[in-house]
């Protein structure tokens, strides 16, 4: 489980709130496959949500942490194919029936569950016949910091290890890349080198407007071998 998750200190995600250019590099990562009907598990305060809604039919959204839900909530209050829960992951899955997502999407949420093998077997059982599983986690074991401790991860990702997780729960892994060179850089001199344990907004803001827009163009010519973060796109065959 989530450790049990009811309350989160979303300081981080109002600093991270106002990145639309990362948020986008993210996202363009899992078109098309944000379609039909999608479920997004960790919503947070819905900064994801709100840019993948215009591109889905129906979005469900669901967060374990209850102070974070009355925000979630009011943001959506107005849009009747959006739906919210308050759970956790195992929680919410194991009550929903088979098949009944095309999507679904997690965006720096899988590092925080405990029994990850366990929910990406509920996912399995949760997507229809061809749809797709969306993941981006925290990469490379190396970089993790205190940072990470507070955010409640419990590991970084190898490219490997993630890849056979997901195959292991019945998917077909059909894009697993790292994203994000220069962040990797970036993380280990704060936060894993220099021990800090906050997220810097204005920082956050340069990194957006300064170097994702040299970044994104470069890492679609030529993928590193090495990134701050994992991008898994993965199908459940028809078969």
């Amino acid at each position: 489980m989530m450790d049990g998750v009811t309350v989160y200190d979303g300081h981080d995600l109002e600093a991270l709130s106002d990145l639309p250019r990362y948020q986008d590099w993210i996202l363009s990562r899992f078109a098309p496959h944000l379609c039909g009907d999608v479920i997004e598990y960790g919503a947070g305060i819905g900064n994801i949500a709100r840019m993948v809604r215009p591109q889905v039919s129906r979005l469900t959204l669901v967060e374990p942490a209850l102070n974070l839900l009355p925000r979630l909530r009011e943001r959506f209050a107005d849009d009747p194919a959006v739906t919210v829960a308050g759970a956790s992951i195992e929680e919410h899955a194991a009550l929903q029936p088979e098949a009944s997502y095309d999507a679904v999407m997690l965006v720096n949420v899988l590092e925080h569950v405990v029994d990850d093998g366990l929910v990406l077997r509920q996912f399995h059982r949760l997507l229809r016949p061809g749809g797709h599983l969306l993941l981006f986690v925290p990469a490379l074991p190396a970089l993790f910091s205190k940072m990470d401790k507070i955010l409640g991860h419990h590991r970084r990702y190898r490219r490997v290890e993630l890849s056979d997780a997901v195959q292991s729960a019945g998917l077909t892994v059909r894009r697993c890349h790292y994203l994000d060179a220069a962040g990797a850089l970036a993380w280990w001199l704060v936060f894993t080198k220099g021990g800090s344990t906050c997220f810097d907004p204005t920082s956050a803001m340069v990194f957006d407007r300064a170097v994702v827009p040299v970044m994104r163009p470069l890492e679609n010519l030529c993928r590193p071998p090495w990134g701050k973060n994992l991008v898994l796109v993965a199908q459940k065959t028809q078969s």
